[in-house]
């Protein structure tokens, strides 16, 4: 259900001349960010049509293509890793519950450092 939300949502703040944005767990399985910008695990993400080109919202993942601080990246985020969508205006929008994501691979985990 999580991706028809996804969709929903964001058309209705586009709708509403709002910025979607996203966020994002940065630390699930597969996620492509800018992890110069990942704080406490998470990144914030701007996706409105004038931040990204080429946005897909389908129902295994979230891609753009973006540029951070001048470079370019193309950006893949698999729908259980995103934790909100939400207007950045006036912060409405919706917020996921890990219970919403049934079926989903664990995020994965970090790699403790190996001692000297």
């Amino acid at each position: 259900m999580q991706p028809y939300l996804l969709r929903a949502v964001s058309e209705w703040i586009i709708d509403n001349n709002f910025t979607p944005y996203l966020m994002v767990n940065a630390l699930y399985e597969n996620v492509k960010v800018p992890q110069q910008y990942v704080e406490d695990g998470k990144i914030i993400l701007n996706i409105s049509g004038t931040a990204v080109q080429g946005l897909i919202l389908n129902n295994e993942c979230v891609s753009f293509n973006a540029r951070f601080s001048g470079k370019p990246l193309s950006v893949y985020i698999p729908n259980p890793a995103v934790l909100a969508i939400y207007a950045q205006e006036n912060g409405k929008g919706m917020f996921f519950k890990p219970e919403d994501l049934e079926g989903s691979p664990p995020p994965k985990k970090e790699t403790p450092p190996t001692p000297l």
